[in-house]
């Protein structure tokens, strides 16, 4: 995921279906962004956190390479690479962590806390060290220094 320029796109699920009758494998998604709606594809490649089933009315986080051509039609439409499921006052962001436990972006700050799960993409604890690696983070409240700092409640560590 090294070549990846992730943006992430919040919503709630309006509404599933699959993209062809006979395959059940890729799904168009669309999501209310409070903004609008958009689209995503969500494919047999598309890593959903926790092998969630994604269902209307779920509150999630979807992410796409915004460095991979996406076709000019309204409502957007977006290959989505991650899905999340996400509670309604939570942030997810995707992101490399610097040594000094900022994101790439510079965009947070992280303060690993007691509380803080830190597990692999299959849910086994990750003891490793996160710096220098592509994490998600689950968060809500920041600080309002630059950049934020937050203190997690779970990291998800692809392997």
């Amino acid at each position: 995921m090294a070549q990846l320029n992730l943006n992430p796109v919040n919503g709630i699920i309006q509404e599933i279906h699959r993209l062809l009758e006979d395959d059940c494998c890729n799904h168009m998604v669309t999501l209310e962004t409070g903004d609008g709606v958009v689209n995503f594809t969500v494919k047999f490649d598309t890593y959903v956190i926790n092998e969630v089933r994604l269902k209307e009315g779920m509150a999630v986080t979807a992410f796409y390479d915004a460095t991979m051509p996406i076709p000019l039609i309204y409502p957007p439409q977006y290959q989505a690479i991650i899905v999340g499921q996400r509670n309604q006052d939570e942030s997810i962001i995707a992101t490399y962590l610097n040594p000094d436990m900022t994101a790439s972006d510079n965009s947070i700050k992280i303060n690993i806390g007691p509380d803080t799960e830190i597990v692999a993409t299959n849910g086994q604890p990750y003891t490793c060290g996160i710096t220098n690696r592509f994490i998600l983070v689950y968060y809500s409240v920041t600080t309002r220094s630059i950049p934020p700092g937050t203190t997690p409640r779970k990291i998800i560590v692809p392997c």
